[in-house]
C-alpha cells in the first residue's frame, strides 16, 4: 500500500490510503456478509468497537468457540481501526485503547469517540477534549468522532489529533448531511484529514461529503442495514470516487437564468 506514491492519496498518520471509504464490522449477518461487504466496498480502514468485538473479548481471538473478524479482515491486507464505542467517560475511553493497543501488539492508530446520550449517541464533546488531551500523550494516533462544530473540530486538530470525523447526522440516522455549512467551515480550517462519521444513508450522501471537500466517510449502518448490503457496499464505493473527482473538477457556478449548452455564435437572425 505505501510502497509507492498513491496519486490523491488520502494520508493518515503519515501512511497512504487509495480508497477514501472507511467502513465497520457491525450489524452484518455473519462474518461471510462482513468480509464480501467490506471487499465489495474497496475500503482499507476497517474500524472495529473494542469492547464488542469477539476478537477483543476472547483474549486475542483465540477461543475457537467463538467468531474472529480476523478470518474476514486480515491485518495484513487491512489497516485496524479499534474504537471506543460504547463508551460514556473519558476514563473508559483511554482506558478501552489502551487495552486495544496492548492486544494488538503495540497498534496506535485509534478511533476516539466518547457518548453523551444513549439515545441519540450525540458525543460529550467537554469528555472527548479530555480523552485525545491525554491519548496524543500517550503516543496514540488519534482519529476522534465529534461534533460538526468548527470551533471543536479545530480545536482537536490543534490537541493533535491526526483526523477529525464530524457527525453529518446522529449514529445510525441515515439522515445525511444536514449541516453542510457547518461541514464546509470545518473542511476549510482543518489542516488534517476531515472524515464525515455517523448519519450517511446512501450513495448521493457519500457523494455529497465528498463533493464539499471532505477527505474520507466513515459508514457502517448505511451497509449493513441494506436490503443488500454487498451491492450497496459497491455503491457507496463509487459514490465516493464520484464525489471526490466532481470535488476536484470544480463544478460549474449555480445561475438563475438559462445558459445554451450550444454556441450562439453565427447563427442568422430570422
Amino acid at each position: 500500500m505505501n510502497a509507492s506514491i498513491i496519486p490523491d492519496a488520502l494520508t493518515i498518520a503519515g501512511r497512504q490510503y487509495s480508497s477514501r471509504l472507511l467502513v465497520g464490522t457491525g450489524k452484518y449477518q455473519d462474518m461471510q456478509q462482513t468480509g464480501a461487504a467490506i471487499e465489495a466496498s474497496g475500503a482499507q480502514i476497517v474500524t472495529l468497537a473494542v469492547r464488542r468485538t469477539p476478537f477483543f473479548q476472547t483474549s486475542g481471538g483465540q477461543n475457537p468457540n467463538e467468531p474472529n473478524l480476523l478470518d474476514v479482515i486480515s491485518p495484513s491486507r487491512y489497516t485496524l481501526l479499534p474504537n471506543t464505542a460504547g463508551c460514556y467517560t473519558a476514563d473508559d475511553a483511554v482506558r478501552t485503547c489502551r487495552l486495544a493497543r496492548e492486544l494488538l501488539d503495540g497498534h496506535k492508530l485509534v478511533k476516539l469517540e466518547v457518548l453523551g446520550d444513549a439515545k441519540t449517541l450525540y458525543p460529550d464533546v467537554p469528555a472527548t477534549l479530555e480523552a485525545a488531551k491525554i491519548l496524543v500523550r500517550d503516543g496514540f494516533d488519534v482519529m476522534v468522532y465529534t461534533s460538526d462544530d468548527p470551533i471543536i473540530c479545530k480545536r482537536l486538530e490543534e490537541i493533535g489529533c491526526v483526523a477529525v470525523m464530524p457527525l453529518a447526522a446522529p449514529i445510525g440516522s441515515g439522515l445525511g448531511i444536514q449541516n453542510r455549512y457547518n461541514i464546509l467551515s470545518i473542511v476549510e480550517n482543518a489542516k488534517v484529514p476531515i472524515i464525515v462519521d455517523a448519519g450517511v444513508g446512501t450513495a448521493s450522501d457519500a457523494a455529497i461529503a465528498m463533493e464539499l471537500g471532505c477527505h474520507g466517510v466513515l459508514m457502517n449502518t448505511a451497509i449493513a442495514e441494506a436490503r443488500n448490503p454487498v451491492l450497496m457496499a459497491s455503491a457507496m464505493r463509487h459514490g465516493i470516487v464520484a464525489g471526490r473527482e466532481a470535488y476536484l473538477a470544480g463544478r460549474m457556478p449555480r445561475r438563475r437564468y438559462a445558459s445554451a449548452s450550444s454556441p450562439l455564435d453565427g447563427l442568422s437572425q430570422a
